[in-house]
């Protein structure tokens, strides 16, 4: 195996160094109009994606408004019919009292009437 000496190993350094910057210098400059189409094309991609971010959050704002609208329907539904059960009960309870008062004074009124 044949081992390469400095000189030969500094010089293929070197023209690689040269054969970078010279890629690097064919690059198009900044105000070349391939560059500023793309520039263009990019900020019209970035706008576009843009109004689409704002759409979606739009979306989802009005989505949770509305799930939060129809939470508060169902909680105001449920308190609705919670109340109606408790009226509902009361009524019974107060109702069921009286049928015991009645009895109780039936049963009093038949005990006076023994004596």
């Amino acid at each position: 195996m044949k081992q390469k000496d400095f000189d030969e190993r500094l010089q293929a350094s070197q023209s690689a160094k040269e054969a970078m910057m010279a890629k690097f210098r064919q690059r198009p400059g900044p105000d070349d109009p391939a560059v500023s189409e793309r520039r263009v094309a990019r900020a019209a991609l970035s706008a576009a994606r843009d109004v689409r971010v704002a759409e979606r959050e739009t979306k989802r704002l009005a989505d949770e408004a509305d799930l939060a609208t129809r939470r508060e329907a169902h909680a105001a539904d449920q308190a609705a019919q919670e109340l109606r059960a408790a009226a509902e009960k009361e009524a019974s309870d107060a109702r069921l009292e009286a049928e015991r008062k009645a009895a109780r004074d039936a049963r009093y009124a038949a005990r006076k009437a023994r004596k």
